[in-house]
Parts: C-alpha cells; structure tokens; sequence
C-alpha cells in the first residue's frame, strides 16, 4: 500500500488492469494485508457525506477507486511459498480461462498502458506472454533471464527461462518485470513444481516447463519501469509521477529547482 503522491501502488495496478479491459480482478494477499480490502472497500458513509456538502470532484475521486462493473475477489495466501504458489492461489476463480498477473511493486508508465499493450498481443498470438525489459549485465541475478529469439518488432519467441542466473550464465539481458499473461496450462505445471528454497514455487520454473509444451512470447513493452520495491525506485517514481500530477506539478517542480543542485 505505499503511495506514489496520492494513490498506492496496488491502485496503479488495477487501474492498469482495467485500461486493458479486465474486469475480474483477484487480490492474492496474506492476513496481514487487510488494507488491500479496506482500500477498495466502498465507502458508503463517506460517499454520502460529500454529496450532502456538495464536494462532487472529491466524490468522484473516491467513487473511482472502485468504479462499477469490475469485480473484486481476494484470495488469503495462507503461506509465503513464492510467486508460483500465490498464482496457484487464484486456480479455483480463474478455472480454465487464459489469466493475466500484474505485480504492483513494478510501476510502469505505458502509454497505452502496458497490460493493454500485452492483452492486444494476445489477442493477435493467442499465447502466453511474458513482460520484458533490457536489464543491466550485473543485474541479471535479480530477474527471469529469458532467451529469446526475435519474431516481429518487440515480439520474440521464448527458447528458455532461467531465474537469476548470474551474469556470465544469462542467456540474454531480456529480463521478466512483473507483467505476465498465462494460458492455463500454467496451473498444471506449478503443480507438479518441487519445492525450491523455503518451500517456495518459482512461477519461472512453471513457465520453463510449460515452454515445452507451448509457445511462450516475450513481449519487450513500451514503457518506462520504476522498481518501487527498492529505495530508489520508489524515489524516482514518486519524483517522476509528481512532476506530472495535475495539482502539484509546477510548485514540485520549482522546488526541485530550487533544492537541487
């Protein structure tokens, strides 16, 4: 729930997710995270206070947190066991339907957004796609490192997957930044994963089997990432977004000017 200016994360990925016409959205999320719930919870008393007093933009704000025609749904992960097993989480929901993943600790600003730019490769190639960015050599053991081959502009085919492999074993420097859509075969072979390290289910080790079976794209989308899972990450988002937000933008910017040297 960390905010950028004036909304969390979590919000910045739903909103994503419904630029790309999703309606269904499932929250995965420990018992510790109820403000994920509380947040897009509706607020009728609030709601009904700002329009006594007339506060219509204000009200519209709030209503759009959770705007109508999209579904909520959220699931507890009883356990920490990896990204694999939070997305084995969603299986009974999502049943035999193609499924999408975004991870909100990677901002991205796209435009069009880029989970919009992945349900229309999808549409095109009816495959499981894979969110891509180049990645610095010494960082490699930090991403999925993909080995690809090009297949059209920003589209390859995905030939292997290797979870942080070190920099003199990356295939590539196409690492994977928390934008995913799955066929759901997917499930089958988390399933049938072996525990790694703490008992977790890598979603990269699923996807290197499922490469077997299926095609598996690499979609290097068009967007600037910010990584708010690290300090610096989230500093640069929140200076970034903030010098294009509406009501801030000019006095944030005068005032970077005047502290920075």
């Amino acid at each position: 729930m960390l905010p950028i200016v004036d909304k969390p994360l979590i919000q910045y990925a739903v909103e994503e997710a419904m630029d790309a016409g999703i309606t269904d959205i499932i929250f995965i999320s420990s018992r510790t995270k109820r403000t994920v719930e509380d947040h897009f919870d509706k607020a009728y008393e609030l709601e009904t206070e700002l329009a006594a007093r007339g506060k219509n933009r204000d009200l519209e704000l709030v209503q759009s947190i959770r705007p109508a025609g999209v579904n909520f749904i959220y699931i507890r992960q009883a356990e920490a066991l990896g990204l694999g097993h939070a997305v084995l989480c969603a299986q009974p929901v999502i049943g035999n339907e193609p499924f999408a993943v975004i991870l909100a600790d990677d901002l991205i600003d796209g435009s069009p957004a880029v989970m919009k730019q992945m349900v229309d490769q999808y549409n095109y190639y009816q495959c499981s796609l894979l969110g891509v960015q180049q990645v610095a050599p010494e960082d490699t053991a930090s991403y999925g490192i993909v080995d690809a081959s090009p297949m059209a502009e920003r589209v390859s085919r995905v030939n292997a997957i290797i979870e942080k492999p070190k920099p003199e074993d990356a295939p590539s420097n196409l690492g994977v930044v928390g934008r995913y859509i799955l066929t759901p075969r997917i499930f089958h072979h988390i399933q049938h994963l072996k525990p790694g390290a703490g008992g977790e289910l890598q979603l990269t080790d699923a996807i290197a089997a499922l490469l077997k079976e299926q095609q598996v794209l690499a979609y290097n989308f068009d967007g600037i990432r910010y990584d708010c899972g690290s300090k610096l990450g989230y500093l640069q988002a929140t200076v970034e977004y903030a010098l294009k937000h509406s009501e801030v933008s000019d006095d944030f910017a005068a005032y970077l000017k005047n502290h920075v040297c």
